[in-house]
């Protein structure tokens, strides 16, 4: 039989030819659709850590019964920071209205989780809705908040402020006195020679 000779100038057309589907062929598989992670089947960013933001959002709060040098037996949060009521809210029912500026210099006591207590009576704490729909922590019926002039644990600057505003007594009244520098204690600070108190919280004031 004859025998055919390629030229070399075809040879290499087919070389050429055969080496673009090659690569046609690995872009195909390493294309979005392949499932390698890299492209739309991967999980993203935001959706992993959405779950541990969403749960960081998520806290509780704790009301400590103190007593103050200046008001006498008080109310704090976890970091001794005095806790304040508002004479123009309402008890029965629980109503706030702090909202805006004001909650800006009253920050409310929020909590989504049980609120922890010390040294006071669980029974007489509760929570009302306020308008932006977060859960406010109460004690009597009373809505908690703290001030933004009181910058270190202890302080009691919102004392009597407009004469509406007045640190909490563990019972959920307004505590009586002028507001103050001095630090407050814990049941568990202070000194154990003190006279035991009833109400619903632990001696030691």
């Amino acid at each position: 039989m004859p025998k055919f000779t390629v030229p070399a100038f075809a040879a290499r057309r087919l070389l050429a030819v055969s080496g673009i589907a090659v690569l046609a062929l690995a872009a195909t598989a390493c294309g979005p659709d392949s499932g390698d992670g890299y492209g739309e089947k991967a999980p993203s960013t935001a959706a992993a850590t959405a779950p541990a933001t969403a749960a960081g959002n998520s806290s509780g709060a704790r009301l400590v019964a103190a007593k103050s040098a200046t008001l006498g037996p008080i109310v704090t949060d976890s970091a001794g920071r005095t806790l304040y009521r508002f004479d123009k809210d309402t008890a029965k029912p629980s109503a706030s209205t702090c909202t805006d500026a004001c909650a800006a210099k009253w920050p409310p006591v929020t909590a989504q989780d049980a609120v922890q207590v010390t040294g006071i009576d669980s029974a007489l704490v509760g929570n009302v809705t306020r308008p932006d729909g977060t859960k406010q922590v109460t004690l009597n019926g009373w809505p908690l908040y703290r001030f933004a002039g009181d910058t270190a644990s202890g302080q009691t600057n919102g004392q009597g402020v407009g004469g509406t505003w007045f640190a909490s007594t563990p019972e959920g009244k307004k505590a009586s006195g002028a507001a103050g520098q001095a630090p407050a204690q814990t049941p568990s600070q202070a000194p154990s020679s003190a006279p035991s108190q009833s109400g619903g919280y632990s001696g030691g004031y």
